[in-house]
């Protein structure tokens, strides 16, 4: 096991705003195992807050690969969900003794002013601009944007994941925050059991990683392929609780040769990474994605949805179509099928980058240093 340095002394942190421990939803709680595994390793002790039904175990302690896990009640609705769990944990934590907390999601904070009670340093994960995000309705932006402005407000330091979410905190609130971007761990695994479930083989599948929802453009995506001369399937690995009719809506428009696996984590997800001859990434909101990070540490070919976010985090090493240009994005998934030497070459290229630039033990080590810095402040 790693020992913290002498300036990083064992410290006692809480990580809420997640669904919790292990990762079986979305990117916030791939980083919450990462994170809080990799900090137990250097000796300190860290509590993620995992969700709960209203009536379930309030307070149950679990342990998960050394993390305690704290659950706290939520409703499970599309709307409250997030902001219940947060009150939930808030109330919890005064109860509890933490050398300081990291908060994960804007969302969290219109009620974080509990946290304040205890005057523990706060570090709040702000992600991309939710409010952009199309599955909300007006109070949805509205209270994302309540939580952007008590985020600026209440926080000792905000974390931001890429440097354009960093720009639009410094533009639009004057708020400087610390980039600190989400990490990689390839494992690469053969073609297995997930891959022969949907009758999958090696570098034979065009593989899209993300939930269901608009702003994450499957449609987009489904539309494309389906005008492509191609019998490589397309392979949907997601799902999404509240969108029913989305879902519906792709599953109408998908041809014959689009297979929707459901959510996939662990090894399973690991197969499909390792496994697959292209990737897509077709997000639209956020900061940097994991699944595309990831994707290009496993060495993929990407194609990327061309937001600003995404252009960050690929650099030249990966293709991308203009934003929202899915007539483009269909003709550059006809270039790399009919291209093995392109796709092998981009694959190397994601590979470099991602391995030098998105490092699991140099993200922990920056948000190690900074919640030490703050404590010791």
């Amino acid at each position: 096991m790693t020992q913290p340095t002498l300036t990083t002394p064992c410290m006692r942190i809480a990580l809420m705003g997640t669904r919790g421990i292990p990762a079986r939803y979305g990117g916030f709680e791939t980083f919450a195992e990462q994170l809080s595994t990799r900090l137990v390793q250097r000796g300190h002790e860290v509590t993620v807050y995992s969700r709960c039904g209203l009536l379930d175990r309030w307070g149950a302690l679990e342990e998960y690969r050394g993390v305690r896990r704290r659950q706290v009640p939520t409703i499970f609705h599309k709307y409250l969900e997030t902001p219940l769990s947060g009150l939930t944990t808030f109330i919890d934590s005064l109860f509890q003794r933490y050398d300081g907390i990291l908060l994960c999601n804007a969302a969290n904070s219109p009620l974080a002013p509990i946290l304040k009670l205890k005057r523990t340093p706060l570090l709040i994960n702000v992600d991309g601009i939710e409010r952009d995000r199309a599955k909300w309705n007006k109070l949805g932006k509205a209270w994302y944007l309540l939580g952007e402005r008590a985020s600026v407000t209440l926080a000792t330091r905000l974390v931001s994941d890429a440097d354009v979410i960093a720009d639009y905190y410094r533009e639009t609130y004057g708020c400087d925050s610390e980039v600190i971007p989400y990490g990689v761990h390839p494992v690469a695994r053969q073609p297995g059991a997930s891959l022969a479930q949907f009758g999958l083989k090696r570098r034979g599948y065009i593989l899209y990683v993300s939930r269901l929802e608009p702003e994450n453009n499957a449609l987009g995506v489904i539309q494309a392929y389906n005008h492509l001369n191609t019998d490589m399937p397309l392979v949907i690995v997601g799902d999404a609780p509240y969108a029913h009719e989305y879902k519906a809506r792709l599953r109408a428009t998908a041809s014959k040769n689009v297979i929707f696996t459901g959510f996939q984590f662990g090894e399973a997800y690991e197969e499909f990474q390792s496994n697959c001859y292209c990737y897509v990434q077709a997000t639209e909101v956020g900061g940097t994605h994991p699944a595309l990070v990831e994707s290009m540490s496993y060495g993929n070919c990407v194609i990327a949805n061309g937001t600003p976010e995404n252009l960050e985090v690929i650099g030249d090493s990966a293709l991308a179509y203009p934003k929202n240009d899915f007539a483009k994005l269909g003709e550059l998934l006809a270039r790399v099928i009919s291209d093995r030497d392109l796709v092998e070459r981009y694959g190397e290229m994601a590979r470099a980058r991602a391995l030098s630039q998105y490092s699991w033990d140099a993200v922990v080590s920056r948000y190690e240093s900074l919640l030490a810095s703050l404590i010791q402040r």
